[in-house]
């Protein structure tokens, strides 16, 4: 069934990324499960397995937003339909990264400030000792695998889609492969008796969870107050909208443009001026790669205050015969 949200050349897209973030859900499983099984005393690890369970927050939030935008339709309580539940799946994912790493921070500070000396111990597997360090590392190696060859796949498909929670996954990604690598660095530093090693570790996996978070937080967040459209990447204003905000105002001198963003779709407002004469698709404003035209959902225009309110459709890129 066809997404009544979604432009019709990225359906192809959407399904693709939907497929990937089931597999991206059933290896991080395996993954928490393999590190579950070796935690140990390391504050390394129980950070790197915190962060890991964390994953599962954006793909499930994803597909979720994906399920509720196709079944979804315009009702007498949603009368403008489900454009935005992708963005709220942003806003949890950004809330639950940003928080999550403060309180690793914490544990971290807290363990490094008290001086604790975790230990590895052994364990006997099959009949012989073990230092339970190997099976550290074994996990961690094994966790740096999925989670790169996932988010490098993620990237362009969030970029094709300007999806932002979608990107954020594949931020996730890259932090939990980079939690694998600094995760190996705590448990050798364990194995050769630098007790610090673990909590710094931690602490620094912690740092670099609550920087995406933030960033996160701040675009999902302007996008909920209707704040200017935000870059996919970060809470800088996007390139894009800015382009399209210029092209409006050198056709429309005087006017004030304002842009929002609903999840991947823009909407302008133009105050001070009357539509054009001619018949025009929302898509005929905008400025760079058509193929990303599909963008703009809606170019309004509002006269100057006094003047008569002329009649004037809403214009929506899927009506080939929209007028402005």
């Amino acid at each position: 069934m066809s997404n009544p949200h979604l432009p019709t050349e990225l359906e192809d897209t959407m399904r693709k990324a939907v497929v990937l973030e089931y597999w991206n859900l059933f290896w991080s499983v395996t993954i928490i499960v393999a590190m579950g099984l070796v935690l140990g005393q390391s504050q390394t690890m129980k950070t790197a397995w915190i962060e890991d369970t964390l994953g599962l927050v954006p793909p499930l939030m994803f597909l979720l937003a994906a399920r509720i935008e196709r079944k979804g339709k315009p009702s007498t309580r949603f009368p403008f339909g489900f454009h935005r539940v992708n963005g709220l799946g942003f806003f949890v994912a950004a809330v639950a990264l940003a928080a999550v790493g403060a309180i690793l921070l914490f544990d971290a500070i807290t363990a490094l400030v008290a001086a604790e000396h975790p230990s590895v111990a052994s364990i006997v597997l099959f009949g012989h000792e073990f230092w339970l360090g190997w099976l550290m590392i074994a996990a961690q190696l094994y966790s740096l695998v999925p989670p790169m060859i996932i988010g490098r796949k993620e990237l362009p498909l969030a970029q094709a889609l300007n999806d932002k929670l979608l990107h954020t996954d594949a931020l996730m990604n890259k932090a939990n492969w980079l939690t694998g690598a600094a995760g190996l660095f705590g448990v050798i530093g364990l194995g050769v008796g630098w007790w610090w090693a673990d909590s710094l570790a931690a602490a620094i996996i912690s740092l670099d969870i609550i920087n995406d978070g933030v960033k996160a937080l701040r675009s999902a967040t302007a996008e909920l107050v209707d704040g200017a459209p935000r870059a996919l990447s970060g809470p800088d204003l996007s390139e894009d909208a800015q382009a399209l905000s210029d092209r409006i105002r050198s056709e429309f001198p005087g006017s004030t443009v304002q842009l929002r963003e609903t999840g991947r779709l823009i909407h302008v407002e133009v105050h001070d001026r009357h539509p054009p004469a001619e018949a025009r698709h929302p898509r005929h404003y905008w400025p760079g790669d058509k193929k990303r035209s599909w963008r703009v959902a809606q170019v309004s225009f509002v006269p100057p205050s006094g003047e008569p309110v002329p009649s004037d459709r809403i214009l929506h890129p899927h009506d080939d015969d929209a007028l402005v």
